[in-house]
C-alpha cells in the first residue's frame, strides 16, 4: 500500500509567545516493511533555526525554535509512505515466556539481552503485581509468548472501553487499568506494563492508520488521528511481533510506523517550552489517504 499522509497541528495560546523551542517527531520509520519516499515539514511562523538528528531509538526529529511574538504554532507534516505486510510469526513457534524471560537477564551480550532493556520500568509505564496478576491468566506455564501476547491482546480488547473523555494525554497507566477506559495510548501502556510486569520486553509504536479503509473493511479505531500500538520481543529469530489491543489485530500494511520507544513520553510527536503566561489548545487533524 502506498500513502499521503497530512498530520497538522495547531497550538493557539492566549497570551503572545515570545520564544518556542520544539521537538517533532512525525517522519515515517525506514523499517523492512515500510519506506519513506518523501516527508516534509512547514512550520509557521517561519523558525529561527532548523535542525535534525535521531535520537537513541533511532527516530527522526526535527528540533526548531521561534523567536519573536505568535499567538499560534502551525506545524504541518507531508509524508509519502510505501508499506508491505511485514512477516507474521507463527505464534507456537515463538519460545516459552518463562524461557525468553531468563534469556533477557543473560550475563552476556545477546539479542535477547539488547531487548532487555525494554522490560523496566520507564518514565510513564511502572510495572506493578496488578498488571502481573492480569497478564497470568494469559501467561500460563509453558505458553509461547507470542500465544500468551495475543491472548492478552484480545483481553485488553475485550474487558476495556474506547472512551477519549475518560483519559488524557497524561493519564498515569493505572488510573486508566482501574477505570478500564481510555483511548489507544492508554491501551498500549497498559498491554506494555502487564508484559513488562513478567519481565518480558515490551516497547511503544507511535504511527498513522489508514484513514479510509478498502470497500468491505472495517474502519478501525484511531483512524483520524496518530494511533499507538506495541511490539513484544518473541526472541533473536522472529525478534519484535506488533499487537494492536485497540483493535484487537496484528498490525500490517494498515498501520504506519512513524518512532518507538520505551512509552508515549519517547516518541510525542510534537512537544517543546514556550517562553510566555496564560493557557495554550491544540488541534490535531490526521489525514491518511490510500494512493
Amino acid at each position: 500500500m502506498r500513502y499521503e499522509i497530512h498530520h497538522r497541528s495547531t497550538y493557539t495560546y492566549d497570551e503572545s509567545v515570545s520564544i518556542g523551542h520544539h521537538l517533532a517527531r512525525l517522519a515515517p520509520r525506514e523499517m523492512l516493511h515500510q519506506h519513506c519516499e518523501w516527508h516534509g515539514v512547514d512550520v509557521e511562523p517561519e523558525p529561527m533555526s532548523l535542525a535534525g538528528h535521531r535520537d537513541y531509538f533511532g527516530n527522526q526529529c526535527l528540533f526548531f525554535a521561534l523567536h519573536g511574538a505568535h499567538k499560534t504554532l502551525t506545524v504541518t507534516a507531508h509524508s509519502f509512505v510505501v508499506v508491505h505486510p511485514p512477516v507474521l510469526a507463527a505464534p507456537g513457534e515463538t519460545p516459552p515466556w518463562e524461557e525468553l524471560r531468563e534469556a533477557v537477564r543473560g550475563d552476556f551480550l545477546t539479542p535477547d539481552v539488547a531487548a532487555g532493556e525494554y522490560a523496566f520500568a520507564s518514565v510513564m509505564v511502572k510495572p506493578g503485581k496488578q498488571f502481573a496478576d492480569y497478564a497470568l491468566e494469559s501467561f500460563k506455564p509453558g505458553v509461547t509468548v507470542l500465544k500468551a501476547a495475543l491472548d492478552l491482546n484480545e483481553r485488553i480488547f475485550r474487558d476495556f472501553k474506547f472512551d477519549p473523555a475518560a483519559t488524557d494525554v497524561a493519564t498515569p497507566v493505572h488510573e486508566a487499568f482501574e477505570k478500564r477506559r481510555g483511548v489507544c495510548q492508554d491501551f498500549a501502556h497498559i498491554l506494555i506494563a502487564c508484559i513488562r510486569s513478567l519481565g518480558i520486553p515490551a516497547r511503544y509504536v507511535s504511527g498513522y492508520l489508514e484513514t479510509l479503509p478498502p470497500p468491505g473493511k472495517p474502519k478501525l479505531v484511531g483512524a483520524d488521528a496518530s494511533h499507538a500500538w506495541v511490539s513484544v520481543w518473541c526472541g533473536p529469530v522472529h525478534q519484535w511481533q506488533d499487537l494492536d489491543p485497540t483493535n484487537r489485530c496484528r498490525p500490517q500494511e494498515r498501520h504506519i510506523t512513524v518512532a518507538f520507544g520505551r512509552d508515549f513520553a519517547d516518541v510525542s510527536p510534537l512537544r517543546g517550552v514556550v517562553y510566555g503566561s496564560g493557557e495554550q489548545s491544540l488541534k490535531v487533524a490526521v489525514d491518511v489517504t490510500p494512493r
